[in-house]
C-alpha cells in the first residue's frame, strides 16, 4: 500500500436514494451496524428530516451539509519520535479524510446519547453540530486545541 492515498485506492460511494446525496449515503454506512443498511437508511432519513424540522429549514441534505462542514476538523496530531521523545505534530488533514472524521465523530456521539432512539440521538447530535454545539463539535474543537498547543513542533514534520 502507498503511503498517500492515490485516486485509484479511493472507494466510488453512490449516492443515496431519496436525495441523490453522496454524503448523506455516507452517513448510512457509517450508521450501519451489520449489514443491515435498510435499518440504517431509515434511521438517517428520519434523523435529517427530523433536524430539518427542528431547524426550520426546506432542504434536509444542506443542514446536514453545514452540520457535516461545521464538525470537519482542518488540522491533527500525530506523534513522532524525534530524537528520544515523542512529539505531538500538528498536520493539516485534506478532503476524505476531513469527512470521514467528521461521519465518524457524528455517529459516535449519537451512540453515546442515551434514552432514545438512535434516529433520535442522531438528529439531536446534526442540530447540536449545525448550531456549533454537541460532542462532535467539541472532539473538533480539542483537536484543534491539540494541534494549536502543539504549533512548535510543526518543523519535524516532513515535507
Amino acid at each position: 500500500m502507498p503511503r498517500k492515498t492515490t485516486t485509484s485506492l479511493e472507494r466510488k460511494v453512490n449516492p443515496d436514494r431519496k436525495y441523490q446525496s453522496i454524503l448523506v449515503q455516507r452517513l448510512i454506512n457509517k450508521s450501519m451496524l451489520d449489514g443491515k443498511k435498510q435499518v440504517a437508511e431509515r434511521a438517517v432519513y428520519e434523523a435529517i428530516e427530523g433536524a430539518a424540522k427542528e431547524l426550520k429549514s426546506e432542504n434536509p441534505v444542506e443542514v446536514l451539509e453545514k452540520a457535516i462542514a461545521n464538525v470537519s476538523p482542518d488540522f491533527e496530531v500525530k506523534s513522532r519520535r524525534v530524537g528520544g521523545a515523542n512529539y505531538q505534530i500538528p498536520f493539516p488533514i485534506s478532503g476524505h479524510r476531513q469527512l470521514h472524521f467528521a461521519f465518524s465523530w457524528l455517529v459516535q456521539a449519537a451512540r453515546a446519547r442515551s434514552g432514545m432512539p438512535y434516529a433520535k440521538r442522531l438528529q439531536a447530535e446534526i442540530v447540536d453540530a449545525y448550531n456549533e454545539a454537541g460532542a462532535a463539535f467539541k472532539k473538533k474543537e480539542d483537536c484543534h486545541r491539540m494541534a494549536e498547543a502543539n504549533r512548535a513542533f510543526a518543523h519535524f514534520a516532513r515535507a
